[in-house]
């Protein structure tokens, strides 16, 4: 409780209280920066006070009183008022960070990974859920589920390691978490620092109509003349596609891929290395070989050699298509230049087009009037009306956290409430690169069986308005837009009993599977032509047009593969590592991923600094996740080509089997359930043209 001297009055830290607001959701306007410290040291004190009540309870250990133990007065989840903080901090560092936030961040994030570590190191606490592990009742599947992720998770997390090596564990998990948190904040700051300022309008020469106004309006935005192009992707893209400045688009490429490598406080070099230190020394503690083994003992890849296996098998398919297009670019770039231009990392987006408007006539430019964002909104939400009867509302009642942010409603084909999803869809100050799928709350079902719907937040970086056009997407942002809905579809079709098990909370190769299924949808006819209209016209987009996306569809396909197997690679390659890591990183992330390149590489050049998927974003030792889960999407998505690409009953077995079952069985057996059989590789070729 915070005293206001002004009014004489006691304030109430909002996350105390009822939050009074729509559903239950975040009052935003209302939560001061102090809130959260506030806010998270009493989470912990309620958690210690909870973990303390169970280690002295004298009846007997049973699945009811530990494992799914509730509070039987409030009805609420066990680390509720943490679980409340936590969330919504974690959204705002990510959305909406200042340096307040920031600083916040760093003083809380190894107060909190301490308390982790008490949790998952007490002793006591373990040996009651160990002993409800080996002897308790007949389970439901979620039950046996949700007994065995609370139990190795002690476990891995260390709950059978002596007390020096407890203590060691302590230390190693606490740096890695600051290591991790001060990744992503250099690679924000670096980001956020750099502007590419034009001044003469002749060095706009190639770019389009919408890449100079928004220059323009960001220029505006930050009271300067001319026109500002950023590294944000809506504004790095168009600008390395378009201009025909070869010197410029070289400055915007270095500085692209120079992120973190500076002899600055963001220089991320060192950083990394720690990283993958820390996570080696924390799998060889707990008794694995490598970080890998460690982490693919919970993923449907199973092992090293699985994984491995899986990129290899897409070099050997894709390799030699991946070097024909290329080749084809190469080709392109001399027929403008002459025999003796050599093709360089910053000339690629831009022969690369001039080939797609040379095989197809088609580029992104073309196709952005019909994908004006609200008509693209309507496109995605009515889709999963087509498929699954749900309906989205808006509700300028609900609270946001930044007047870019839209809420709705979501209800059931039934008109029952099934969720909120807030809706965030362009760049701004504070606010992370890239695109995500995220939740204020998470679903469950109380003991009294009150079933808790979810707030998903949804949050890309999409191209923005200006002040004479109105926000006129890319078809790669459309793509962009539906993964993401995906991901957020699994959200909101999230009906389990425990929190832990519901919507996302699945392994990691399996996660990819409802968003990148999504993806298939943006190169369908009948999908297009529900939304696709010309923002000044009215007009639907021509099939001659349409028809021309689908052709092109797998343009550069190969290549595009082979980038995701090159990052794959990488990724492997550091967290296989069983000796200290104590090499360059530039020079070793060169080696690493050699095998999937199909063009020189620039010696100071450097993913790895910037990589944020493995360093800090959950994805170490998992980033072949995409191209696994890119198997399961190709197969299930050839049910809905063979049934109909709006059909409902096969729209409503991937709900019932796959969306609303969260994490609840293994992810083969509920892809089994849905698809009849194991996914082959063959889809995805089909898909691809390779075969």
């Amino acid at each position: 409780m915070i005293e206001n001297n002004k009014h004489n009055t006691k304030r109430i830290n909002p996350f105390f209280e009822d939050y009074g607001t729509p559903h239950y959701t975040v009052p935003f306007e209302r939560i001061n920066t102090s809130d959260y410290e506030e806010a998270f040291m009493e989470g912990i004190k309620r958690d210690d006070e909870e973990i303390d009540k169970i280690i002295n309870d004298t009846a007997e250990p049973t699945f009811d009183n530990i494992i799914a133990r509730v509070d039987t007065e409030k009805g609420e989840h066990y680390y509720d008022l943490l679980d409340r903080v936590s969330n919504v901090f974690s959204c705002m560092l990510s959305a909406d960070t200042n340096d307040e936030m920031d600083e916040l961040a760093q003083k809380l994030s190894p107060i909190l990974t301490k308390h982790s570590n008490d949790v998952s190191l007490n002793k006591k606490l373990f040996e009651k859920i160990k002993y409800v592990h080996e002897h308790h009742r007949e389970l439901t599947a979620e039950e046996q589920m949700l007994l065995d992720k609370s139990y190795d998770g002690f476990v891995r997390s260390g709950a059978l390691l002596n007390d020096a090596d407890k203590d060691k564990l302590r230390k190693l998990t606490e740096e890695s978490s600051m290591m991790s948190l001060q990744f992503s904040q250099n690679l924000l700051k670096e980001t956020k620092a750099y502007e590419l300022h034009i001044t003469n309008k002749d060095e706009l020469d190639g770019l389009p109509d919408t890449a100079k106004e928004a220059a323009a309006q960001t220029a505006k935005e930050k009271d300067k003349e001319g026109w500002i192009f950023t590294l944000d992707y809506p504004s790095y893209s168009p600008f390395m596609t378009y201009s025909t400045m070869r010197n410029l688009r070289k400055d915007m490429y270095m500085a692209r891929n120079t992120e973190c490598t500076h002899d600055n406080s963001e220089n991320n070099l060192e950083i990394c290395k720690k990283l993958i230190n820390l996570r080696r020394e924390i799998a060889q503690l707990l008794g694995f070989d490598t970080f890998a083994d460690y982490v693919l003992k919970h993923r449907m890849a199973s092992n090293i050699d699985n994984v491995y296996k899986l990129l290899n098998d897409l070099i050997d398919a894709y390799k030699p298509t991946a070097q024909n297009e290329v080749g084809e670019i190469e080709t392109m770039a001399k027929k403008v230049e002459g025999n003796d231009f050599k093709l360089e990392p910053w000339d690629f987006s831009f022969y690369s087009h001039k080939l797609q408007m040379a095989k197809y006539n088609l580029d992104a430019e073309m196709l952005r009037p019909y994908f004006e964002i609200s008509n693209v909104i309507k496109g995605v939400f009515g889709l999963a009306t087509k498929l699954y009867g749900i309906t989205f509302k808006e509700n300028k009642d609900i609270p946001v956290y930044n007047q870019d942010v839209k809420a709705y409603e979501v209800f059931d084909e039934d008109n029952s409430f099934l969720a909120v999803l807030y809706a965030d869809f362009h760049p701004r100050n504070g606010k992370q690169g890239g695109a995500w799928m995220t939740e204020f709350k998470g679903q469950w079902i109380d003991h009294k069986g009150n079933n808790s719907r979810p707030h998903v937040s949804l949050v890309m970086n999409l191209t923005k308005p200006t002040d004479d056009k109105p926000a006129l997407l890319t078809l790669g942002e459309v793509e962009t837009f539906l993964h993401e809905f995906g991901h957020s579809l699994h959200g909101m079709f999230a009906n389990t009993r425990f929190e832990s098990l519901s919507g996302t909370n699945v392994w990691w190769d399996f996660v990819e599977l409802p968003s990148q299924f999504m993806e298939n949808y943006a190169v369908e006819k009948d999908f297009l032509r529900t939304f696709a209209f010309h923002y000044q016209t009215g007009e639907p987009i021509p099939d001659e047009l349409i028809d021309r996306i689908v052709k092109s569809r797998n343009f550069m396909a190969a290549y595009g593969c082979m980038r995701q197997v090159s990052f794959g690679l990488l990724d492997m390659a550091y967290y296989t590592k069983k000796e200290e890591f104590n090499e360059d990183i530039i020079p070793f992330e060169k080696k690493a991923w050699e095998k999937a390149m199909l063009s020189e590489q620039l010696p100071n050049t450097c993913m790895t600094v910037q990589f944020s998927h493995i360093m800090a974003g959950g994805y170490a030792a998992g980033y072949y996740s995409y191209k696994w889960a890119e198997v399961l999407d190709a197969d299930a998505f050839s049910v809905f080509k063979k049934n109909g690409i709006f059909d409902k009953n096969t729209a409503k077995s991937f709900r019932d089997n796959i969306l609303s079952k969260g994490g609840t069985e293994h992810p083969m057996a509920l892809y089994k359930r849905f698809r009849g059989q194991e996914p082959t590789i063959e889809a995805l070729l089909k898909r691809n043209g390779i075969k």
